[in-house]
């Protein structure tokens, strides 16, 4: 290839990769917001939350479609095909993320109508930062190309695990011991899990870093608290 050909080349690559950072800030976005909706009960930011939900999936089928063009027109090989690679799964897991706060926002709204259950509101805000933070990580490491900081947060995956089964046993004991904790309970359950998903898919970001860099796929197993509710 000429030089222009080699830097065009590369300009694509950069600017996937740059696609990708941009879709995961806004993707941590929509994560910290749906953690605060339902802490603050904030009915206009829940609606922000559901509508930006789109402006993800259009990111991930353009970073799907560039993804696809650069592969047949450029045929990348090694490391740059895993780039590239990289790119897709990880806008996939990402739209998937948003999903799950679209979600969380959903329940936030059914929740600002019912009485507050401030104790495990807070748990709920505790575990979201947690969360948060572990997919802010990722991310990071992605855009500064730091495996050992990726690493350090698959590693950690099982501490969301923990902090999911004590909400859900918080969660049981509230509705075992008054009915009327039945539905707002409930709808604080499925924010619990949304949230123990997106720890998921921040670990699955974790190991599609590990395969760009390295070329190898994880084979350990995956740390995971003993017991997880379903």
């Amino acid at each position: 290839m000429n030089e222009h050909t080699v830097k065009s080349y590369s300009d694509e690559l950069n600017q996937l990769q740059a696609e990708v950072a941009r879709m995961g800030g806004l993707a941590e976005a929509q994560v910290s917001d749906a953690v605060d909706c339902v802490a603050r009960r904030d009915v206009v930011l829940a609606q922000a939350v559901i509508s930006r939900d789109e402006k993800l999936d259009a990111l991930q089928r353009d970073i799907e479609r560039r993804a696809i063009r650069l592969i047949a027109l450029r045929q990348p090989v090694a490391q740059d095909l895993r780039r590239t690679l990289a790119a897709m799964k990880l806008a996939q897991s990402l739209e998937r993320t948003g999903d799950l706060a679209r979600n969380i926002a959903k329940r936030a709204l059914v929740l600002a109508g019912v009485e507050p259950v401030t104790p495990l509101t807070r748990s709920i805000e505790r575990m979201g930062r947690l969360v948060a933070g572990r997919l802010k990580d990722v991310l990071d490491a992605y855009t500064s190309g730091e495996l050992d900081r990726a690493l350090k947060v698959w590693f950690s995956d099982e501490e969301v695990d923990e902090h999911y089964n004590s909400l859900f046993r918080e969660l049981l004991t509230y509705m075992m011991g008054d009915p009327r904790m039945i539905t707002p309970c409930a709808h604080l359950l499925f924010v619990g899990k949304n949230l123990e998903r997106i720890g998921d898919h921040a670990t699955n970001v974790a190991e599609i870093i590990h395969y760009e860099i390295t070329g190898e796929e994880i084979i350990t197993q995956r740390p995971k608290a003993e017991g997880l509710m379903a």
